[in-house]
């Protein structure tokens, strides 16, 4: 069965080792749809973990050992990292 392209973004993206709320901000999506292209694409591919998943990406060129989050992907991870930091009280 062919993955969706927003399922072989969302596999990308967790092959990356993003977790789903990284990838819901990144696509702009909510968690929970976020899950679920994620759940579907691992039904597609018979996968059962996301060491699985990370390999299917590779097999089927969806990501490549070379692969990195670009610049704005990154940027997007960085400000949900910041936003989960607790402030300093001095």
């Amino acid at each position: 069965m062919k993955l969706t392209p927003m399922e072989c973004r969302v596999v990308r993206l967790v092959s990356l080792g993003c977790t789903v709320k990284q990838v819901a901000v990144i696509l702009g999506r909510s968690v929970h749809t976020v899950d679920n292209h994620k759940t579907r694409a691992m039904r597609k591919l018979g996968v059962h973990n996301v060491a699985q998943l990370t390999r299917q990406a590779i097999k089927l060129g969806i990501s490549s050992l070379d692969d990195r989050l670009n610049l704005q992907e990154q940027s997007l991870v960085r400000q949900l990292e910041q936003a989960k930091q607790p402030l300093l009280k001095f």
